[in-house]
């Protein structure tokens, strides 16, 4: 895999028709500076609003992705991300001249020859990567669909799709090398719909620039010429149209013997780039699709969030320490005398939990009132030091960069079983429970030497840092 981040060397354009929108547009990719990204930009609107390649501007999955920032929206954007994926352009203006690319023939190779054209040139900034250490998974099991994520050095892929259709039957594809196969193998692959399915999507306002020419239309139902040449005539469909013998309307024929599953791949390869950096792994899909693709991607980006989170603050020595004071004081906004939590010693991102320790003090400024002769540590700190723990927990788990806050909302069943008093060290467990909007919450555990001193289960808001 490439070490460093690549542009293309000019600016290349190409004409043609939406596939949904049924649109005139054209595309033109434009070189651009180390770090920049993929960013499409909407030249007919005024002043040029750019729409960046994330997963999180994803507003529509109705049989292609719909991209959309501050009202400016990129529609079918999928082939096109394919197509830098594929030949690995980390950094491209793409400005278009329509609110949708132009379809071409219905895959990437259209894309693909333009950037070819273009030709590459390597930047100086080194290529980053989504390493993927752990198992990723998605699963829509009404659907069908499984998507993973497993550890490898190299990025493979692995599609098996299956309609239960007889006219399309199972189909699996894998790609093993982008440089070596892209470009000639999944590229030129074609997307498809069953006839079954062609007048649904024009009735729901889809496929306005869809025509024999830009998708394979597999014929999957019992229909004689007459029945065709009205459905025809009720779509618009200019010329004639006929059954033929290949299974294909107008007696098409496949590419690959398993163009569709090579499509799906494609398509995959295109959804997957919006998680922000080229992955290292295996991915393994089964019947996926847009809606299923997008969920992946965007569990795939988390986990790179998390990871650069934890890299940027967390540190490890030999006692096992994963954050020390400092790493923390640059999570949570606290500071003296209401920063409650001295290390972060355990932290799973994926089972949602971490420990975190307070060493109590006689020098705590509270114990000077609470109580005199007597010092106990007031419960409401304990809770308060447990939220914080909790705090960090959820930075780590949405990937804030610093940009977000966690405030504490509420206290449910909340229980004090023993004294804290100086000496003593508090171990905080901390777990999330659940999620609504941007609502958690999360279950804590205060102990001293193992013994229970404390429990209560915590409502925790995430908003942005500017108040």
């Amino acid at each position: 895999m490439r070490v460093q981040q690549r542009t293309i060397a000019s600016p290349v354009s190409l004409a043609g028709v939406g596939l949904h929108t049924g649109n005139q547009s054209t595309i033109t990719f434009q070189p651009a500076a180390e770090n920049y990204g993929i960013r499409f930009v909407r030249a007919d609107l005024d002043g040029a609003p750019e729409v960046p390649a994330d997963v999180d501007l994803v507003t529509d999955i109705s049989r292609g992705t719909t991209l959309t920032k501050d009202g400016a929206s990129v529609h079918t954007v999928e082939h096109v991300l394919a197509a830098l994926a594929g030949l690995e352009v980390d950094n491209c203006r793409i400005e278009l001249t329509g609110n949708e690319p132009p379809i071409g023939d219905g895959s990437s190779m259209p894309y693909a020859e333009v950037l070819l054209r273009a030709g590459f040139v390597d930047q100086q900034a080194a290529r980053t990567y989504i390493a993927i250490d752990e198992s990723i998974a998605y699963k829509n099991e009404e659907k069908g669909v499984e998507i993973a994520a497993l550890p490898n050095n190299e990025f493979r892929m692995t599609v098996m799709i299956d309609y239960r259709n007889p006219a399309l039957g199972s189909q699996y594809a894998n790609l093993f090398d982008l440089n070596k196969e892209f470009a000639t193998q999944f590229a030129p692959a074609r997307t498809f719909c069953f006839l079954t399915e062609v007048e649904m999507l024009r009735d729901t306002g889809l496929i306005k620039g869809g025509a024999l020419d830009n998708a394979i239309v597999i014929v999957d139902k019992d229909v004689d010429q007459e029945g065709l040449d009205k459905m025809s005539k009720r779509l618009g469909i200019e010329g004639s149209v006929v059954l033929g013998q290949t299974g294909i309307l107008n007696n098409g024929t496949m590419r690959f013997d398993n163009e569709p599953a090579r499509h799906k791949l494609l398509d995959l390869l295109g959804d997957l780039a919006l998680a922000g950096a080229p992955v290292r792994a295996h991915i393994l899909a089964a019947r996926p699709g847009h809606a299923s693709n997008i969920e992946f991607a965007r569990k795939v980006k988390r986990l790179a969030e998390r990871r650069k989170l934890y890299k940027k603050f967390a540190v490890q020595d030999d006692d096992g320490v994963v954050m020390d004071i400092n790493a923390i004081a640059n999570i949570l906004p606290h500071r003296y005398p209401f920063l409650l939590v001295d290390r972060v010693i355990e932290l799973d991102r994926e089972a949602g939990t971490i420990t975190g320790l307070k060493n109590v003090t006689v020098n705590e400024p509270f114990f000077s009132g609470h109580f005199p002769g007597r010092p106990i540590m007031p419960g409401v700190l304990i809770v308060e030091a447990m939220a914080q723990t909790g705090g960090m927990l959820l930075m780590n788990h949405i990937g804030s960069d610093g940009t977000k806050l966690a405030l504490f909302m509420g206290i449910n069943n909340c229980k004090f079983r023993k004294p804290v008093i100086p000496g003593d060290q508090l171990i905080f467990d901390v777990e999330l429970r659940s999620k609504r909007f941007n609502t958690f919450t999360l279950h804590g555990r205060a102990t001293v030497k193992g013994a229970l001193v404390a429990e209560a289960e915590l409502s925790v808001a995430i908003i942005d840092r500017q108040l």
